[in-house]
């Protein structure tokens, strides 16, 4: 099934989130991805949760001397790589706040200590660890430049940015991206483009209920095809549903009502290529996994059988056997991946050489203990 042209979608925006919608989706799901579904075990490294920018609705970012404020270390990095890997994990998902260094001066001076002169140093450092342990690493370090993202390439056979919103709206004064430099917009999409230049698989993603019309979250589907239309490196992309929570200053925003976050969902599937995988969150939506296999996700993203959700602390991860069974209940079967699918292994050019042996051998150990689990 062909992809919605850009009008078709604009004009569906507001639409009333309807069966047909759905159905159409699921549709376009089944036709690319059958009635599987994947998750990717992960271990959560967050080396720091230092950030320069303050957007309305996080919960993970902090300053030097708030509480809370932690940036880990060496052993730290270690141990957790270690227990990932005993747990079942593949991927490393690095995770940290933006550009914490240009911000802070203390920063500067903790990761001196450490022995690296810049963030993106530390994040290919813990990069080399976990392929050391068998691990996948997949970077979400913030707003990276090109020769950032090349620097990370032989260590990551994929990384990330969500991309959020397109809309310059969401920037201005009062809106939640006003104190976030790195939020803006060009800025982001310039992170897309010059991964894409660089042949590196992608992840990104929107946000839904931070203030943004829904006209507005086509717009930044529609902008995510484009890039990926032009260079064929988004492998995902997540719909991920704001939540409210007492620590941020959004805590008294409404989360988006559960059919119009569903439309955006649906919507995702039939504005991306069919090749492009689908997520939403479980942990976001504990309730919801009936509703969006019928919206049309394949994968539910990274699960950690090690640590918690340190983006959203307040929402557990679900019990894998829990989840398949839900699944299964719908006429699904849920199914391990690693964090880069397999047409970019398979495909020259996407995966530095460096990298084919470590991420062959992890999708095979991970193929086996899944049938291990399933015999169990």
């Amino acid at each position: 099934m062909t992809p919605l042209s850009d009008d078709e979608a604009l004009a569906l925006a507001e639409a009333p989130a309807d069966d047909a919608l759905f159905a159409r989706a699921a549709r376009v799901r089944d036709e690319s991805w059958g009635r599987r579904v994947t998750y990717s075990p992960k271990v959560f490294l967050p080396l720091t949760n230092l950030c320069r920018n303050h957007c309305d609705y996080c919960s993970f970012r902090r300053s030097p001397g708030e509480a809370g404020a932690w940036t880990m270390s060496l052993e730290e990095v270690d141990e957790w790589l270690d227990r990932g890997r005993e747990q079942g994990a593949l991927e490393a998902l690095i995770c940290l706040g933006d550009r914490p260094e240009t911000a802070f001066r203390s920063y500067r001076e903790k990761l001196a200590s450490l022995g690296f002169s810049s963030t993106v140093d530390y994040v290919a450092w813990a990069s080399e660890r976990a392929l050391a342990r068998g691990l996948l690493p997949h970077s979400n370090a913030g707003l990276l430049t090109r020769e950032e993202l090349a620097r990370l390439r032989p260590s990551n056979p994929s990384v990330g940015l969500m991309l959020e919103n397109v809309s310059e709206r969401l920037c201005e004064k009062g809106m939640p991206h006003h104190r976030a430099p790195d939020k803006r917009p060009a800025r982001r999409l310039a992170m897309l483009q010059a991964a894409g230049e660089l042949r590196l698989p992608f992840t990104s993603g929107i946000l839904v209920g931070i203030g943004e019309t829904p006209r507005e979250r086509v717009e930044s589907l529609l902008a995510l095809r484009r890039l990926h239309r032009a260079y064929g490196h988004l492998q995902e992309v997540i719909v991920q549903n704001f939540t409210p929570r007492p620590e941020i200053a959004m805590s008294e925003a409404a989360e988006a009502p559960e059919p119009e976050f569903l439309r955006s969902v649906a919507l995702a599937r039939l504005i991306l290529e069919p090749e492009v995988s689908v997520q939403a969150p479980p942990n976001l939506n504990p309730t919801r996994t009936r509703a969006l296999l019928r919206a049309g996700i394949n994968d539910f993203g990274g699960i950690s059988p090690v640590t918690p959700d340190y983006i959203s602390p307040r929402h557990p991860w679900p019990h894998v056997d829990a989840l398949a069974r839900a699944c299964e209940k719908e006429g699904f079967h849920l199914a391990p991946r690693a964090p880069i699918y397999p047409r970019y292994v398979e495909t020259p050019g996407w995966v530095d050489e460096g990298l084919l042996g470590p991420v062959r051998r992890g999708i095979e150990w991970l193929a086996g203990r899944a049938v291990s689990r399933a015999s169990a």
